[in-house]
């Protein structure tokens, strides 16, 4: 059985962030605009860890789980910020959110 090349890491790791910048630049949900910027976080971060790997450092893993646990206290804020928008306007429309004050 072949193992996976640097290079499918690469090719699947640009496809997953292109995803994600279509994703953030055609949706007009906020949750959506959200998890397309997760998936691009995610691309990085499969990539930087492949590059651990293909490296033999343990250093570039260890980065990984710190962005990973950074990514999570965003996600939690981020959803606590959709809920507050959501209950105050009845939608996360981002063309609704064109003003910062209420």
């Amino acid at each position: 059985m072949n193992a996976i090349s640097m290079n499918d890491y690469l090719v699947f790791c640009t496809v997953l962030f292109s995803i994600g910048v279509a994703g953030v630049l055609i949706k007009r949900n906020a949750l959506s605009i959200f998890m397309s910027i997760e998936l691009m976080l995610n691309s990085i971060n499969l990539l930087l860890a492949a590059f651990s790997v293909y490296m033999n450092d343990p250093a570039g893993q260890v980065f990984v789980f710190f962005i990973m646990v950074v990514a999570a206290a965003e996600v939690a804020i981020g959803l606590a910020i959709l809920v507050m928008v959501y209950r105050h306007t009845h939608s996360v429309d981002i063309h609704l959110l064109n003003r910062l004050k209420w």
